[in-house]
């Protein structure tokens, strides 16, 4: 447990920390992670606010993620509430007021809001303590919801949350309420120009960009995690892979419409125009010096390249797209990057946009048989795609389904 030195240090160094994170759903996740440290939580969520709901965006807990086996992750839906004064988390939203409630399942009768239990029934969970907080923006406005649920005395045991520990988590959720706000700023621009990359190829859907880069992540982490690699640089690289691969295809927009909405299958001139795509989206990047642009400008011009060297564009110079010298075929092409040459970052988004491309239901094709497109992929591993990248898809496979629930396509 923290001490109240630790906690004023740990307030200042968050303050710093906070607006690193880019990404919104790795901002939540650290969020979390450290309120629950604060004030030595067994559990916690986060609700953003959408109009007159609370999205139900973030949660974790401890008892049971020891539930589950090494290396896999708690997986939960995304649900909304009403703010109104009916739910604890509604009602903290409604009025703006920090809730501190020792048992909530001794709610007083005169209190509007009431405690739902049957997420404890489902998963067999207790909650008790509740200590819940308004996300305030500068300007007043709340923009969510922090809940921490059951502190926890050295032992171990539920204990009610502390007066002192209200104010601190105030101020806590005060500045994370600026940098949820700024990383929201952040996904909905780059949600804007999957928008306008889906007017021309509805191939290109927010669902379907949101899927694969949560699979890039995941893969990613595991891959991390196995060859022990830094936390703080797996929690680094997490941040910008989230939103380069949110725009692996944004080079589509510079791409001719009578070829991105083609019904039939491309003639040799139109398919060598389309996978000009990988180039003009790298371009986008070039003169970025942030470690995002160099991820966004990897994905984008990687994101197609093979294992085995057969992909596309190879070595070639980004600003010119001619090949390198002394990296062309016998036929004077740019030779496609091999192995390693390609990227990490593109051959994890590669293997995730494939999948989630054959999962799913487009005008022009029905969603394939998940067997039959995991054989796919099983058999080019070694070919199509990195091997051992493979092995750590097949390995997260469960948390993978999740993350297609959490983001499916609009009926």
């Amino acid at each position: 447990m923290l001490t109240e030195s630790e906690k004023l240090d740990t307030l200042l160094r968050l303050s710093i920390e906070l607006g690193h994170s880019k990404d919104l759903d790795i901002l939540m996740e650290h969020i979390l992670t450290e309120a629950r440290r604060f004030v030595n939580a067994d559990a916690g969520s986060i609700y953003l606010k959408d109009r007159e709901t609370l999205i139900f965006s973030y949660t974790q807990n401890d008892t049971l993620q020891q539930r589950l086996p090494p290396n896999e992750k708690l997986a939960y839906a995304n649900f909304t509430i009403p703010i109104d004064e009916n739910s604890i988390a509604g009602f903290v939203a409604k009025t703006s007021h920090i809730l501190n409630i020792p048992d909530v399942k001794r709610l007083p009768a005169t209190v509007p809001y009431h405690f739902n239990q049957s997420f404890d029934e489902r998963v067999g969970y207790s909650t008790q303590s509740v200590l819940t907080v308004p996300l305030n923006t500068a300007q007043g406005d709340v923009i969510g919801v922090l809940q921490i649920i059951n502190a926890q005395d050295e032992h171990g045991k539920v204990i009610s949350f502390l007066p002192e520990e209200e104010r601190m988590l105030i101020h806590f959720a005060n500045t994370a309420a600026i940098a949820l706000e700024r990383a929201q700023l952040t996904r909905d621009l780059i949600l804007r120009t999957v928008r306008m990359a889906e007017m021309r190829d509805p191939k290109e859907t927010g669902a379907h960009v949101n899927r694969v880069a949560s699979y890039a992540i995941e893969i990613y982490e595991r891959w991390a995690k196995n060859r022990n690699v830094d936390v703080k640089e797996i929690t680094e690289n997490r941040d910008v892979l989230r939103m380069a691969a949110m725009l692996h295809d944004v080079g589509k927009v510079a791409i001719s419409d009578v070829i991105l909405k083609k019904p039939a299958k491309f003639t040799e001139e139109e398919y060598v125009i389309m996978k000009q795509h990988t180039i003009l989206g790298s371009r986008l990047f070039l003169d970025g010096l942030s470690a995002f642009d160099k991820a966004a400008a990897d994905v984008s011009l990687s994101h197609h390249e093979r294992w085995d060297g057969k992909g596309y564009p190879g070595h070639v110079d980004v600003r010119t797209a001619l090949p390198m010298a002394g990296y062309t075929n016998p036929g004077g092409q740019a030779r496609g990057k091999s192995c390693d040459e390609t990227p990490l970052f593109g051959r994890i988004v590669a293997i995730a946009d494939v999948y989630d491309a054959l999962m799913s239901a487009r005008t022009y094709k029905e969603a394939w048989d998940e067997t039959k497109v995991l054989e796919i992929l099983e058999e080019g591993a070694g070919s199509q795609f990195d091997p051992e990248l493979i092995a750590v898809f097949f390995s997260c496979l469960e948390f993978i389904h999740f993350i297609q629930q959490r983001y499916p396509d609009k009926q």
